[in-house]
C-alpha cells in the first residue's frame, strides 16, 4: 500500500531583474541533504550546483537557474531558505571601529532586499553616437571563467554581459558578433568608457541588509552592510 503523500506550502515572490512574479514552495529533506552535502565537500562548485538544483526544483521548475542574474540567485535563494529552516538566523559579525571584536546578531531574512543603485542604467553611452546595451552576469556564464586570472575574468565577465553594441545607423546583436571583433571593441575602449563600463557592474543590484552592532568593549555602535549569500549563511 502506498504511503500518503505531503504537502508542501506554497508562496510567491518577485523576481528582481525582471519584476515577474513565481511560485516557490519550501525545499524538502532530500534537498537540505544535497546542499548540506555540498557545503561539507567545501568546493564552491559543488555548493553552485547544489543551490542551482534545489531553486529550480523549488520553482517548480519555472526558474532556469543557470540563466540568472547573480542577485537574483542570491534573492531566490534566501527567500527559499527562510521559508524551509526559518525565517530568523544569529550571524556572527566583526565590529568595524576595532574590525577585531565578534558579535551575534539576529536577521530576519524576509527584511533582506535586493537593492537597485541610484544612476544604475544599462544602456551605456560611450561616445554621443556609439553605446551598448548589458545585461546581469549569469550564473552559469560566470562559473564556466577562469577566475584564477583576474584580468581574464573581468573581461570575460564584459564581453558576456554585451547585448548590443549601437551607433546612429545600426544596431548590433551580440549573437551577430565574431568573437575578434568584440574584443577588438572592449580593449579600443578609452580609460574614461571602460570606467562607464565598469561602473554597471559597481552600481547593479545587489542583495544587502544592514544591522546596528554595538562593541561590548568600546561601547561603539555601528552598522555593519551584509551583501551577497554567503553573508547570511
Amino acid at each position: 500500500m502506498a504511503l500518503p503523500k505531503l504537502a508542501s506550502a506554497k508562496y510567491e515572490l518577485t523576481i528582481p531583474s525582471t519584476g515577474e512574479k513565481v511560485e516557490y514552495r519550501p525545499f524538502l529533506v532530500k534537498e537540505e541533504k544535497a546542499l548540506l552535502m555540498a557545503q561539507t565537500s567545501g568546493e564552491q562548485a559543488d555548493i553552485l550546483r547544489a543551490v542551482k538544483e534545489v531553486i529550480n526544483a523549488c520553482t517548480f521548475e519555472k526558474v532556469d537557474a543557470n540563466n540568472l542574474p547573480t542577485f537574483d540567485l542570491e534573492y531566490i535563494f534566501i527567500n527559499l531558505r527562510a521559508k524551509s529552516i526559518g525565517e530568523e538566523v544569529n550571524l556572527i559579525v566583526t565590529c568595524p571601529d576595532d574590525n577585531e571584536t565578534k558579535v551575534s546578531v539576529k536577521v530576519n531574512l524576509m527584511d533582506v532586499k535586493c537593492v537597485n543603485e541610484v544612476g544604475h542604467d544599462t544602456n551605456i553611452r560611450l561616445t554621443d553616437e556609439i553605446g551598448i546595451i548589458m545585461d546581469y552576469p549569469k550564473v552559469d556564464s560566470v562559473a564556466h571563467l577562469n577566475m584564477d586570472d583576474e584580468v581574464d575574468a573581468m573581461f570575460g565577465v564584459i564581453k558576456s554581459c554585451i547585448r548590443q553594441v549601437y551607433d546612429s545607423n545600426n544596431v548590433y546583436e551580440k549573437i551577430d558578433m565574431a568573437e575578434d571583433d568584440l574584443n577588438e571593441f572592449v580593449e579600443s575602449m578609452t580609460h574614461d568608457q571602460f570606467e562607464k563600463v565598469q561602473e554597471f557592474f559597481n552600481t547593479m543590484p545587489k542583495v544587502k541588509h544592514s544591522v546596528k552592532v554595538t562593541n561590548p568593549k568600546t561601547k561603539v555602535e555601528s552598522e555593519v552592510v551584509l551583501q551577497g549569500m554567503q553573508d547570511f549563511f
